[in-house]
């Protein structure tokens, strides 16, 4: 049977059948739909499977291209795309944000802070509610642990000196917790010490004098306050 023709419904002969736009067409039916002039292959122009020239053919805009239900969905669906995409890479890289610089002493300073922020946290929290309570502050139990009451029974033995302890007219802080100097320019800390002369040298460091040990250098500023 034969297929019946695009414009004028009627059948159209395989002699004289123009296959384009999903239909059929007779030689003298494919035309511009406004101009009404006559068409070919080589220059016809599709706009919702209807032919057209290249005068008439519609100009579609921006505003009514978005305003049709198909584009908009299409645009919601390349949105949530970007988003998936996004979280992808994000999970991928999240944790590798000092894998190129990790191996800079001021890098494995910074990422070795950030791994113990909750700890700190957490032990700030604690102090404060020490630092309110009754029992004496630790650096005069660090101070009686130091001075023997009997100086002729805890004399140190002949060729052992003692680090000298710098002059303390600066600023005086104490050590909340503990630290551990990872770095042969930073100080070990014990929690009640006493660090004399600090002075800030950079964001999240300062420089001073360890009370008990005598050794000066850079510690963590989050893990002393002022005293």
């Amino acid at each position: 049977m034969n297929p019946p023709c695009g414009r004028c419904n009627k059948a159209v002969y395989p002699t004289e059948k123009i296959n384009c736009l999903d239909k059929y067409w007779h030689k003298g039916c494919f035309s511009c739909e406004v101009c009404k002039m006559a068409l070919s292959m080589t220059n016809y122009k599709g706009f919702e499977k209807k032919p057209y020239c290249t005068m008439h053919y519609p100009k579609s805009s921006f505003t009514i291209v978005t305003d049709t239900p198909e584009n908009l969905r299409l645009k919601q669906q390349s949105m949530l795309n970007s988003q998936a995409l996004y979280k992808e890479e994000f999970e991928k890289n999240k944790g590798k944000g000092f894998s190129v610089v990790a191996d800079t002493p001021e890098m494995q300073r910074l990422k070795k802070t950030q791994d113990q922020i909750s700890n700190i946290k957490y032990h700030e929290e604690f102090e404060k509610s020490k630092i309110r309570s009754d029992a004496p502050p630790p650096e005069n139990r660090q101070n009686y642990e130091q001075e023997p009451s009997n100086p002729q029974t805890f004399s140190q033995p002949a060729g052992q000196m003692r680090p000298a302890v710098p002059p303390s007219g600066g600023r005086r802080y104490q050590a909340m917790y503990s630290y551990t100097a990872a770095e042969a320019d930073e100080v070990s800390l014990q929690e009640g010490d006493l660090i004399l002369d600090v002075e800030p040298i950079d964001e999240g460091w300062v420089f001073g004098c360890n009370q008990r040990t005598g050794q000066k250098g850079m510690l963590p500023a989050n893990y002393v306050r002022p005293v």
